[in-house]
């Protein structure tokens, strides 16, 4: 477990969001906490603790910037602090969804931070920093293989290095299977074999993310199996790190109703009396939600969450006690989502699907605003789903309304504003211009990987107004279930078309957020400017 250290003050993000209160709050302030403590996609979380602060990533395929950094004083309440990762290679000048970064692994070590990640299709990857708000490093690629994933560095008490994966059937040909390799201290590069060190075929199938620990003289991984929606957690030992291993389950869904708990990361408190284990549960279009388990040592096994029957396989807990960690009251945190657009930087929450590029989206910090140009769409557009000029952000609740107050300043027929709720299947509500009147209209479109074509409804078309001001909001409820509205007052509402059901993105939860568009090319665009994007409690 990592060693007490001392690092350079932290540096504040150059944003400036909303002082709305979150729509979720783990932190029940009585002592306890409720699951999930992240309640967005933060899918393949992993942990670490640096003296007496924890930093959290996660992956995020082709979401650009990616590679999140979190960062909490007690695993309850987090706050964003950036992103690791600014862009992909070039082929990801489009959207690839459910390419690019897989399940990344954040380690210590000699006085800085190791982020290594995965391109199934290209290899290993890693990225340094001395401060984990950033810089980081320009990813350096430390091995070029297809289908190698999950990687996960071991510093060895006698100065060895080694680094776990697994295989991605779909690229390598082989899945379910771990390998061992050794590393370099520098954790630059690999060397020698690649070797097996277990194959779950028989008891454990699809066994992958695995983390790798060191404890009591025992080598232990600690891997999901199972599958992402049904899986379990696993956890192997050896005597020496390329093993024979020996396997455990130590957490599943038991008699809970949070189904696949697994996939994340072991950390204990600066004192060393507790152990605490972070994993994601899949929820669908809300994505990979990250949640909180005790977890204790009996006779070196790991028991991850309560075992009410004793034998040894835990299972999750819904509400427990907040870990015990030093200092004063830690004050309620959660990553944003509201935005003022006051700062000189787009918040942290938000991505792009693919690498951004200049004129997209210009923030105005001193006048209070973020301009978005329309973009021209492909002549052979068919639905939004590959194009890469979309601000999104993580669905942040299981219920919640999202509204932007914007003014809309098209300079030619055709382009249009919307709010979009996205995903395989998305819905979006816009306004568009047209011989100096406004038309407003819900599109939805559904398995968009297919690239099928979008629908409407009638539109309903207005005067268009002086000041060019509109609120465009979304309405989710239970299930994520949408309702789309319009206004022209910021008061009163209209609806347009019907309750739209999110459905997930390829291996990621629903987003939602802002695009400006156009057919054709002239040589200036009309665009959006946006006052706020506002994140509340569901207004009935």
């Amino acid at each position: 477990m990592p060693k007490k250290a001392t690092l350079a003050p932290i540096a504040a993000a150059p944003v400036v969001t909303s002082g709305l209160p979150p729509v979720w709050q783990p932190d029940l302030g009585d002592g306890t906490y409720q699951n999930p403590v992240l309640n967005a996609d933060y899918s393949d979380p992993d942990v670490v603790r640096v003296g007496n602060d924890y930093y959290l990533t996660a992956s995020s395929f082709s979401s650009l910037p990616g590679l999140p950094i979190l960062h909490s004083k007690d695993l309850v309440n987090w706050e964003l602090l950036g992103n690791a990762l600014p862009e992909l290679p070039a082929a990801f000048r489009l959207p690839q969804p459910g390419n690019g970064v897989w399940a990344p692994a954040l380690r210590y070590h000699n006085q800085q931070f190791y982020l290594y990640f995965p391109d199934p299709d290209r290899g290993i990857y890693v990225t340094r920093a001395r401060n984990p708000a950033g810089p980081w490093d320009k990813p350096t690629l430390i091995k070029e293989a297809k289908g190698w994933i999950d990687p996960c560095p071991l510093w060895d008490d006698d100065g060895r290095a080694y680094l776990v994966h697994a295989f991605a059937g779909s690229r390598a040909g082989i899945k379910s299977v771990l390998a061992v390799s050794p590393m370099t201290p520098d954790g630059l590069h690999l060397f020698g074999d690649d070797a097996l060190v277990f194959d779950g075929h028989a008891e454990h199938p699809t066994i992958e993310g695995p983390k790798l620990y060191k404890r009591h003289g025992y080598y232990y991984i600690f891997a999901p199996a199972g599958g992402v929606p049904t899986g379990w957690q696993t956890v192997l030992r050896a005597k020496t790190v390329f093993g024979p291993y020996e396997a455990r389950i130590v957490m599943d869904q038991g008699k809970t109703a949070i189904n696949g708990p697994h996939q994340g990361a072991w950390v204990d408190t600066p004192d060393g009396q507790e152990n605490w284990f972070l994993h994601f549960q899949d929820r669908g279009p809300y994505g990979r939600v990250v949640h909180l388990q005790p977890m204790v040592w009996q006779n070196d096994w790991p028991v991850i969450g309560t075992d009410p029957d004793g034998d040894g396989r835990g299972q999750p807990v819904l509400r427990y006690r907040k870990p015990r960690v030093p200092g004063p009251p830690v004050a309620l945190a959660a990553p944003p989502t509201s935005d003022e657009f006051e700062g000189v930087a787009l918040g942290p929450q938000w991505q792009w699907p693919a690498n951004p590029q200049a004129g997209w989206a210009m923030p105005n910090g001193p006048q209070g605003y973020l301009r978005l140009y329309a973009q021209t769409l492909p002549a052979d557009f068919k639905n939004y789903g590959l194009v890469p000029s979309r601000l999104l952000q993580k669905l942040p609740a299981e219920t919640f309304t999202a509204t932007a107050k914007l003014t809309f300043v098209p300079r030619a027929e055709g382009e249009q504003v919307g709010l979009i709720m996205d995903g395989l299947d998305y819905a979006y509500l816009s306004v568009s211009s047209n011989k100096g009147r406004w038309s407003f209209a819900l599109a939805t479109c559904r398995n968009t990987d297919q690239l099928t074509l979008e629908t409407s409804t009638v539109p309903v078309r207005i005067s268009a107004p002086a000041s060019g001001l509109v609120y465009l909001r979304v309405a989710v409820r239970a299930g994520a279930r949408c309702r789309f509205s319009y206004s022209l007052d910021g008061e009163n509402f209209e609806e347009i078309g019907e309750a739209f059901s999110a459905r997930e993105g390829r291996w990621i939860g629903a987003k939602m957020g802002l695009f400006c568009s156009r057919v054709g090319r002239t040589n200036d665009a009309g665009y959006a400017d946006v006052d706020w994007w506002h994140v509340t409690q569901l207004l009935e």
